[in-house]
């Protein structure tokens, strides 16, 4: 059956879940294999994710000419 799709924090939360089973060391060896096997897959989404939304905010602050442009962060040096 096809895994449905997650987002980040989806993913992230599944594969805490899985490390904390795996940790336990209670876990038969073919179930132990088959969330290694999930967990790596999770692993690759979450990094997919992450480096996305690196590019975009990497795109969305550089200037026209592709230099990047320093701005500060809502919050930020406000008193």
């Amino acid at each position: 059956m096809p895994q449905k799709k997650r987002n980040f924090e989806e993913s992230a939360a599944r594969l805490e879940e899985i490390v904390r089973r795996l940790e336990q060391g209670d876990v038969p060896l073919e179930e132990a294999m088959a969330l290694f096997e999930e967990g790596t897959a999770l692993m690759k989404t979450c990094t997919t994710l992450l480096d996305r939304a690196e590019q975009k905010v990497r795109k969305l602050t550089a200037a026209s000419d592709g230099t990047p442009v320093e701005s500060e962060l809502d919050g930020e040096g406000a008193p």
